[in-house]
């Protein structure tokens, strides 16, 4: 009769039996003899490494190239994001302004003034007030409310928030303090909805009525310019409010 030569694994498991007739003593996990000879080739090995040095690679290829776009076009969507904000702040602006307690019902709260720059030329600009001010405001003392502030664009300058308050001391006689809003600004127009038409007119000055008197556009336009980009946005001018809203 041949003689089975037993592994050591068989031995093991023959030992543990004598020394535990009742199989009271479980074998620990991972110790059978087919565990025991499990094991990656080195071919195995190589092929997974060559597959994660492919991964590597595509990803880091993946990741330069959308570098290199977002780098390409970051120009554009900066300047998109100027152009959305000045145009959210000056909204904001012009909604504060139509509340009360500026704004009066049957009023028009943001109307054309004849304003006097420090340059010295009167020009017809949009004004409104604001009673508490604004962050773009710097005193250079003590802020003061009742601020009256005017729009103006200027080719050079960009747009320019022109502001002073009615409890200074020369109000009619010094000229507004001037705060550039943004430098990208290249012209401000203003927009007249004809009800006998019904179609809009852009003009590049506030209009004047039949009667000398300045006439209060329903919309205002605004024309951005940095290098070869270009955008234009419109704002709607607010009606005055009875009150707050509820809520």
């Amino acid at each position: 009769m041949m003689r089975v030569l037993s592994s050591p694994c068989h031995r093991e498991v023959r030992e543990a039996r004598r020394g535990d007739p009742a199989g009271l003593l479980r074998r620990p996990a991972g110790r059978d003899c087919g565990e025991a000879r499990k094991a990656f080739t080195l071919l195995e090995i190589l092929l997974a490494l060559a597959l994660t040095a492919l991964v590597l690679v595509a990803m880091n290829t993946f990741v330069f190239s959308m570098g290199e776009l977002w780098g390409r076009n970051s120009d554009v969507r900066l300047f998109d994001r100027h152009v959305r904000a000045v145009t959210r702040f000056l909204e904001d602006t012009m909604h504060t302004a139509a509340l009360p307690p500026s704004a009066v019902a049957g009023a028009t709260p943001i109307a054309p003034q004849e304003i006097k720059p420090s340059s010295g030329n009167t020009d017809n600009l949009l004004t409104f007030e604001l009673p508490a001010g604004n962050r773009l405001l710097v005193w250079p003392d003590t802020p003061l409310p009742e601020v009256v502030c005017s729009l103006q664009a200027r080719e050079r300058d960009g747009l320019l928030l022109l502001w002073h308050s009615r409890l200074e001391q020369k109000f009619a006689d010094d000229p507004p303090r001037e705060t550039v809003v943004t430098p990208l600004v290249t012209a401000l127009a203003y927009d007249y909805y004809d009800a006998d038409f019904k179609t809009w007119k852009t003009e590049t000055a506030i209009r004047k009525d039949s009667a000398g008197k300045l006439q209060a556009p329903q919309r205002l336009r605004l024309k951005f310019a940095y290098g070869k980009l270009k955008r234009e946005t419109v704002i709607v001018l607010p009606m005055p409010t009875q009150g707050l809203p509820n809520f």
